[in-house]
């Protein structure tokens, strides 16, 4: 492909992105599917540029006010992904000699809010909530994720699955903390390779794996996991009860369910029942009130604590968002919790890295359900679940991870025990 029509292809992409309509990831699968012809290096290095803007938007935004022609080509050129040679064959003499004054720009001499790229509502939050910790944050959340991925212990040992990946020349180190887990460096095709199809392993951030291994689902328990999605969590909690009893995979989105299917095909499990529901007081769950052994609730959330991997959520959120979203969750949790039989487990989990959707949430549910519900001590859980190192996740009797501390994405989990 000429260098210019990539550029310019670039541009396209960032012109969609930046409306904010709809999720990065969808704009730019959706944009892919468009442009079939595109090989795996140029839709890797239009992806990457992509996300490299989204990331740091404010100070490209910043420095490309001093070039001329369309804005998304001069953010495309500053966030650069792909060959440096392959660029400047595309770039006129004038906009090399922009570039190059550009790239000379003391970096760490701006503005702190050039330096950390959030919205102020957030970067305010964050540093009242880390404070010495906000930059080592702020650097781990503008860096990509590594590839985690579960091993389906129903299938295969995570010894065996390392091996045949070793093999496949991809390197996979245990994950610290989760027993099930291998880490991936960089973005090697997976679905090519059989330990894939076979279903022995599937693609989970690891701190997603120690939401199941908290829930700790045993053989034969009915089991529900309150707010499936497309089933990452369903698929590990179904591996853990080695595939008996009954697991219920609810969500009122069809469209996630859908998208669980393939993914259970290739697990072996049969003990999974999806089901679409209505909303948190839907005639299915009043069925099921008082029945079941384990309620996990990995309620709907901003999403901050996946910045590294989708980091137009923070332009996308909002004070008020968050506002909107807490009633949903509070909603949610007291929906869910009929559902736990006395004596059985309820968890309320977030990918959010904030108080609002995370503690304040679990202090009110406390408040109004504490003569039912008895917290219990999330360190303990991990332990029994053999959680390496489980003390070092946990803040007070909750599960707090974040990506400069942990390495996984931002998790946040809560406990009860029915009385």
């Amino acid at each position: 492909m000429h260098p210019n029509a990539l550029l310019e292809l670039a541009t396209d992409l960032l012109h969609k992105v930046l409306q904010f309509d709809s999720p990065a990831d969808r704009v730019v699968s959706d944009f892919f599917r468009t442009n079939r012809a595109l090989g795996q290096r140029e839709r890797h290095t239009l992806a990457e540029t992509t996300y490299t803007v989204l990331r740091q938007r404010l100070l490209y935004q910043h420095l490309a006010q001093s070039g001329k022609g369309e804005m998304e080509r001069r953010l495309a050129v500053l966030a650069w992904q792909g060959n440096d040679g392959f660029l400047r064959a595309a770039l006129s003499e004038p906009e090399q000699q922009w570039l190059a004054q550009v790239q000379a720009i003391d970096r760490s001499a701006l503005p702190e809010k050039l330096r950390h790229n959030l919205p102020e509502w957030l970067a305010d939050t964050l540093k009242a909530a880390l404070g010495d910790e906000f930059w080592p944050l702020v650097e781990s959340l503008n860096a990509s994720a590594p590839l985690d991925l579960r091993v389906n212990t129903f299938k295969a040992k995570r010894e065996d699955v390392a091996k045949a990946l070793a093999d496949a020349r991809i390197d996979a180190q245990p994950t610290p903390y989760s027993p099930w887990g291998l880490r991936v460096q960089g973005k090697p095709a997976l679905n090519k390779l059989e330990v894939f199809t076979r279903g022995e392993v599937e693609v989970q951030d690891e701190g997603s794996q120690l939401l199941s291994l908290l829930t700790d689902p045993k053989r034969g328990e009915m089991v529900v996991d309150f707010c499936a999605g497309a089933g990452g969590k369903t698929l590990a909690l179904g591996a853990a009860m080695r595939n008996t009893g009954r697991l219920y995979a609810f969500d009122t989105s069809g469209h996630r369910l859908a998208a669980l299917k393939p993914r259970l095909a290739r697990s072996g499990l049969s003990n999974v029942y999806p089901a679409q529901i209505a909303h948190e007081r839907d005639e299915r769950i009043k069925r099921l009130a008082g029945k079941i052994d384990r309620v996990l609730v990995d309620a709907p959330c901003s999403g901050l604590g996946t910045l590294r991997r989708n980091p137009d959520l923070k332009w996308r959120q909002s004070p008020e968002s968050i506002e909107e979203l807490r009633v949903k969750q509070a909603a949610i949790l007291a929906g869910a919790a009929r559902l736990v039989k006395p004596g059985g487990r309820l968890v309320y989990a977030t990918c959010s890295v904030l108080e609002q959707e995370n503690e304040a949430i679990v202090t009110e549910f406390t408040a109004a359900h504490g003569k039912d519900f008895k917290p219990l001590p999330v360190a303990e859980l991990l332990e029994k679940a053999h959680v390496a190192d489980a003390g070092s996740l946990v803040r007070g009797d909750c599960l707090r991870l974040w990506p400069h501390r942990h390495g996984t994405d931002g998790f946040f989990a809560a406990a009860w025990e029915r009385r």
